[in-house]
């Protein structure tokens, strides 16, 4: 008996909460299935629904890694404060020969998955020299399955795994192709990331664009001197429950900063693999991103 279509967009509010705290790790396959039965109607399952929530990446790929317009190549980046090495995805501009600024791109709870190497590659398209950083490299590297993904990923140490971003981002930033202008970027724990690599950065970071990530602590505020562009999604009540204390800590710091809640999306809205993906609404914070690295690092 084939399965029967799941019409996303008819999914119970529930079921896209059920969701969200299964791919943040904060319950298991079982959990989530046995969650989303009570909504699997009209011949739906619970394994077809999640089966339509999960991660398209080949059908939602944007720039191929043999796009003409980039080259890219892979790094190991030495980290002796981390696990000691990590591997990134490194991509430039084809036409580039001179030095240009860098960015580092933050993943998502599961490793560097494909969607972000498409986010890599895009951030070179657009004229930086992009850093996707794996911080599954000690026990592998990203698996080949989100689920597996967020398993791996909740075995690492905390601690180390900043100290593995901080590397990568000294080293993009450090590199003799690069002005030392430095941004960065990430998505989900990857924006929590960025908020905290710009405390940890401090002038050595100068643009960070975190998406739907949590705050810092307040009181670590005063050590950020990159400018932001926080992107958060209207319907992610877990996440924008700390931004309140977050931007009166950036007002009282005079740290500039721009904020944007966008309307009619969910956690992930950025994120085209998934059905959580708004379209419209992902084009403009890419924009919005796009333009806030080129105000303040194409400048000398």
């Amino acid at each position: 008996m084939s399965e029967v279509h799941v019409n996303v967009k008819e999914l119970h509010p529930e079921v896209w909460k059920l969701f969200d705290r299964y791919v943040h790790g904060l319950i298991d396959r079982r959990g989530f299935l046995d969650g989303v039965g009570k909504y699997a109607v009209g011949g739906m399952t619970a394994v077809g629904i999640l089966e339509a929530l999960s991660p398209k990446y080949a059908e939602a790929q944007q720039v191929a890694p043999n796009d003409p317009r980039i080259k890219t190549e892979r790094v190991e980046v030495k980290s002796p404060q981390g696990y000691g090495m990590i591997r990134a995805l490194l991509a430039r501009p084809a036409s580039s020969t001179g030095k240009i600024p860098a960015v580092i791109v933050i993943h998502e709870n599961r490793g560097l998955t494909p969607h972000i190497e498409d986010v890599v590659r895009r951030a070179a398209v657009a004229g930086f020299m992009a850093v996707g950083p794996d911080a599954l490299t000690s026990l592998g590297g990203y698996p080949g399955t989100d689920e597996k993904g967020v398993e791996m990923q909740r075995q690492l140490e905390q601690p180390k795994m900043m100290a593995d971003f901080l590397a990568t981002a000294r080293y993009v930033k450090d590199r003799p192709d690069s002005t030392g202008r430095l941004g960065a970027t990430g998505f989900c724990f990857g924006g929590g990331v960025v908020n905290n690599l710009a405390v940890q950065l401090g002038a050595d970071l100068h643009a960070a664009v975190p998406f739907y990530g949590g705050a810092p602590r307040a009181e670590d505020v005063p050590k950020i001197k990159a400018p932001l562009l926080v992107n958060l999604a209207e319907d992610d009540e877990r996440i924008n429950a700390g931004y309140p204390a977050y931007e009166a800590a950036l007002k009282a710091n005079r740290i500039p900063f721009e904020l944007y809640k966008y309307p009619g999306t969910q956690h992930g809205f950025h994120n085209d693999t998934t059905p959580r993906f708004h379209k419209e609404q992902a084009a403009i914070a890419w924009q919005r991103t796009v333009a806030h690295w080129n105000k303040y690092l194409k400048t000398t």
